[in-house]
């Protein structure tokens, strides 16, 4: 029973403190084996870890030091650190009386005094005691008692608000809903919180509904494409990108009213949330190629083509063995219904679909990172959802020992020539270790070497760490999706089976070479952050997208051919006195030349395709009218300054033209959608 009261402790890893003489390591455990959990702190100082999912630590402390063994029901233990670097523990019962223990959020403390920076706080006084307590803490003693208390920031208090670990921004919380407050310091905030309570905690008792939650989504800045003159730049190069996450995030904002974040819309990522009728690759290439050249239907003075990649499908039967490593967040940010509940729901839909041959392990991570299933077979269903079913919420997000711990178990149980992968699922909220954008990046490309793939899957809104998540998709040969329903879920686990963990090439990159004599200028519609030097096309170590089983890749150019006029966003190019451009008269009925390089799935030289667009005009399909409706919408929601002022109903009629055979109904939810926008 006692260490089930413990449970939400056992992740919350408390950062080992460097630049100490000696590393002491060893194992702290009771009659039944290892404690996880369990604290270990230099006497006498801050400094202190906590013992992994197996009991087992390390820490470094100087000759002479006392460590100090804690474990909620179990006696303190002492042990002065000599010439031994191993010390191992054996914990007796007869500690704290579980009673007497209250658990709040993630943390356990005791109602009774305790030692250290402690104190229960009234509401009448709790604007005096918080002003400078604890580093990071706002107060204001006037009507208002927080201004902008705040948790997140690098010197900031971890706070607690009615239970709950709190991951925004607390906007004017009035003493009159204060019942009472308790702030934590030092070895106590860290014994009883790990990592997250190094800079103090404040405990927040109040009446329901009274706070006012800021939004903390991520997004990485977007700065549209604009039009390039054929003359200057005739190479448009960049990497496919087959994530969808941007509509099911845009769906879940349309549909709960909430207004959109201009950098949420990824144009590229709405089309390519949908299939369209590209034929079967037939030849000895995994993907076959399609284009498609039209008016453009929000500017008579434009041109649209649409270039598509269709991914051959292999059959589920046939897909090579498995080595899945799910790596979960289960910190305290993901405790929201929308969160660890679905992310469990949704991983059972992936369970159901394994075979004999495939594997899974559970990395699960919050202060720590610790394994929770070791590799087990696919035919292990009841092990493998029980597992999931165990997991719960709480703790601070250590997502980079996470992510370290997950790739070892994938590379330990290693398939040679079979699908090996890790699927993190998390809202993105790393806060505990290296966890910068420039950190993530780093740590992943490391990784990348490995020929484990990556799949990202986004949870859940208010702390969406969007950007976190791009990059590890981009950098780590993944793909990346938001799921904001079982729908979706179903989408991404049922549907897409295949492609969602199956890469039949990797670092697919597209160049286009436009003919001067028949483009006068284009611009190339969303993949602002998928963008290529085109030198980087012939560089095989430049890293580029995957293509899944049964994906498809569509990417869509808004062109000026040369019989019109330049329009009002084209750029004027100045006259050389050194250089003076030529255009080739030799291919009159060519339109541009496209080239595709990839990778098979463990191969490192490239290979190549070339396909050649004529000049000529085709009468809009069914697809090529829903896929540039979407375009215009990713565009209306973008505000962006080359929509030539179209409207929503300019859409629907778009999108009604295009919406054919619509078996799964994602096309009739998009028209439904239009309904929603402001």
């Amino acid at each position: 029973m006692i260490k089930k009261a413990i449970t939400l402790l056992m992740l919350f890893g408390i950062m080992s403190i460097h630049g100490q003489k000696k590393e002491i390591t060893g194992k702290v455990s009771d009659d039944s084996g290892g404690l996880p959990g369990a604290s270990i702190l230099v006497k006498g100082t801050t400094k202190g870890v906590q013992t992994d999912f197996d009991g087992r630590y390390a820490i470094r402390a100087e000759l002479g030091d006392v460590l100090v063994f804690t474990y909620l029901g179990y006696k303190t233990v002492e042990k002065t650190i000599g010439v031994k670097s191993t010390i191992n523990v054996k914990m007796e019962e007869g500690g704290e009386v579980l009673d007497e223990v209250v658990v709040l959020g993630y943390g356990t403390y005791t109602k009774k005094a305790i030692t250290g920076s402690a104190s229960v706080v009234r509401s009448q006084h709790i604007g005096n005691v918080l002003n400078g307590y604890t580093a990071g803490v706002k107060t204001n003693n006037r009507s208002k008692v927080v201004s902008k208390l705040r948790n997140r920031g690098p010197n900031e208090p971890l706070i607690i608000v009615n239970e709950e670990p709190y991951y925004g921004k607390l906007k004017a919380l009035a003493k009159a809903d204060i019942f009472a407050s308790e702030v934590l310091k030092d070895s106590v905030a860290i014994a009883r919180y790990g990592e997250a309570g190094k800079n103090g905690v404040v405990i927040i008792e109040t009446s329901e509904d009274v706070l006012e939650y800021e939004n903390t989504d991520e997004y990485e800045k977007i700065v549209e494409n604009e039009f390039e003159l054929t003359i200057s730049r005739p190479l448009s190069t960049f990497s496919i990108d087959v994530d969808k996450a941007s509509y099911s995030n845009i769906r879940r904002m349309l549909n709960n009213g909430q207004s959109i974040d201009p950098n949420a819309v990824k144009v590229e990522e709405m089309i390519n949330y949908f299939d369209y009728q590209y034929p079967e690759p037939k030849g000895k290439h995994p993907f076959s190629i399609y284009t498609e050249f039209v008016k453009t239907p929000w500017n008579k003075k434009t041109k649209l083509l649409r270039i598509g990649l269709q991914g051959k499908t292999i059959p589920q039967d046939n897909l090579p063995a498995s080595n899945l490593t799910f790596l979960i967040d289960v910190s305290g940010s993901m405790s929201d219904q929308n969160k660890l509940p679905l992310l469990k729901s949704a991983f059972k839909l992936l369970v159901h679909q394994l075979r004999a041959k495939d594997k899974v392990s559970i990395v699960v991570y919050a202060g720590a990172a610790g394994v929770v299933l070791e590799s087990t077979s696919g035919n292990k269903k009841i092990k493998i959802l029980e597992a999931l079913n165990d997991l719960e919420s709480g703790g601070s997000t250590a997502g980079g020992e996470g992510i370290k711990l997950a790739y070892k178990i994938a590379q330990q149980n290693f398939i040679k020539g079979g699908n090996n992968r890790v699927i993190l699922a998390t809202d993105g909220d790393f806060n505990v270790g290296d966890y910068s954008n420039e950190d993530m990046e780093k740590l992943i490309v490391e990784k990348r070497d490995t020929d484990i793939f990556l799949s990202v899957l986004g949870f859940g809104y208010g702390n969406y760490k969007d950007s976190k998540l791009e990059i590890l998709a981009d950098k780590g040969n993944g793909n990346h999706a938001y799921i904001d329903n079982m729908q979706e879920a179903q989408k991404v686990f049922g549907k897409e089976f295949g492609g969602t963990l199956h890469t039949i090439a990797k670092d697919v990159k597209i160049q286009l070479e436009f003919n001067p004599q028949n483009v006068k200028a284009y611009r190339l519609i969303g993949y602002e952050n998928r963008l290529l030097n085109d030198e980087d096309f012939v560089d095989d170590t430049k890293d580029a997208g995957e293509l899944g089983s049964g994906h498809s890749v569509t990417a869509l150019y808004e062109v000026i051919t040369s019989d019109m006029e330049f329009n009002k966003y084209s750029k004027k190019f100045p006259d050389l006195k050194y250089t003076i451009n030529k255009t080739s008269y030799n291919h009159p009925n060519e339109l541009l030349t496209v080239k595709f390089r990839y990778k098979k799935p463990t191969g490192k030289k490239s290979i190549e395709l070339i396909h050649v667009k004529k000049n000529v005009l085709d009468k809009p399909s069914a697809d090529m009218n829903f896929a540039a409706s979407v375009a215009m919408l990713g565009m209306k929601l973008r505000k962006s300054k080359f929509d030539n002022n179209l409207t929503i109903k300019d859409i629907k009629k778009l999108s009604e033209k295009g919406r054919s055979k619509d078996r799964e109904g994602y096309r009739a939810e998009f028209i439904r959608l239009l309904s929603l926008v402001k």
